[in-house]
């Protein structure tokens, strides 16, 4: 083992330009290394065989790395949406503009005709800013924890023409580099699943939107409990928990969590929607445009993480069917004054 770790490190060292002399390379030091790192994968391996819940910071980690491997895929695949789409009528094959659709149809559901600034939570790489942006003729800040998401997002506002009014940067949504009272739509389209701390995302946005301002939360979540439960069954925790594994998700809550909490906050003009029927045929859609030779050859080249994702889209469809997971619509205004 220790020969076949000498040829890997000169050979690593040739192609990289180095030279690391052999007398560098200790036995212990390999050995405790590989050992280290035996371990380290065994215990990732392990927690992905019982779907164990990962820490906060694993998976502010985890979600940037997966984006900035996956992105590019989808973009060369969907394009600059990285969103549901909206299906009516549901044997529509425009995809593309099925994903304009649904951010138009979401803005006229919550009321929306115009904003002046915007905040796109969880932006991806952007289009849902740049669209809102164009319709309106506002300006709009985009936030990802995904390094290649943000710089991408404002190459395509260069290329586009608007990077006098959109851009894009790497920071929490837990934690936004924002003043208080900043925004008069703050939008967030599926990227509330990410949230390991739905109290204080919520937080979050309240605290950034302007006095009277809208806000929009678009997010997965499971189905609510019936008054006489406690909590979901174990079958569907157990599904829940293998679709955290692969996209990085924390624990789900339902779109009334979502509502306690907004209530809670005094949040006025409360509503919320389930539109699981009309992003429906999607998951569908992006399991048969997987099956080309290009995306399966762009998802070998992206990685364990993204292939285990693919995979997790028949687990989403099957969560949809069940009635287990909706996608959920929530919106309201911050009052005017406090």
């Amino acid at each position: 083992m220790y020969g076949i770790l000498t040829v890997l490190l000169c050979s690593l060292s040739l192609a990289s330009g180095l030279v690391i002399p052999l007398r560098d390379i200790a036995p212990a030091r390999v050995s405790t290394s590989l050992s280290m790192g035996m371990r380290s994968t065994a215990k990732r391996v392990r927690d992905s065989v019982l779907n164990k819940e990962r820490t906060q910071e694993d998976l502010k980690i985890g979600i940037a790395g997966f984006y900035d491997r996956s992105s590019k895929l989808w973009e060369n695949v969907w394009g600059e949406h990285m969103h549901h789409g909206y299906y009516i009528p549901e044997n529509r094959t425009d995809h593309t503009q099925a994903q304009i659709d649904l951010i138009d149809e979401v803005l006229k559901w919550a009321n929306v005709d115009k904003a002046a600034s915007v905040v796109d939570v969880g932006c991806g790489i952007g289009g849902s800013s740049r669209h809102i942006s164009r319709k309106f003729g506002c300006k709009a800040q985009g936030i990802t924890l995904s390094p290649y998401q943000a710089n991408r997002g404002n190459e395509l506002a260069k290329e586009q023409g608007v990077d006098d009014k959109c851009s894009f940067q790497v920071a929490d949504a837990l934690d936004m580099p924002f003043a208080s009272d900043s925004f008069d739509l703050v939008w967030s389209l599926e990227s509330g699943e990410h949230m390991p701390d739905k109290s204080k995302f919520v937080n979050e946005l309240f605290r950034v939107a302007a006095p009277g301002g809208r806000i929009i939360i678009v997010t997965w979540c499971h189905r609510d409990l019936e008054k006489d439960e406690t909590s979901l069954t174990k079958k569907e925790e157990k599904l829940l928990a293998r679709i955290n594994r692969a996209y990085y998700l924390p624990r789900w809550c339902s779109v009334q969590d979502y509502v306690n909490l907004l209530e809670a906050k005094g949040a006025k003009d409360v509503r919320r929607e389930d539109w699981s029927y009309i992003i429906a045929p999607f998951w569908k859609a992006v399991i048969r445009s997987s099956l080309n030779l290009k995306s399966v050859v762009g998802l070998l080249r992206s990685g364990f993480s993204t292939i285990r994702g693919a995979y997790a889209m028949f687990l989403m469809l099957s969560g949809f069917e069940r009635g287990l997971i909706k996608f959920g619509l929530i919106t309201c205004t911050k009052p005017k004054t406090s």
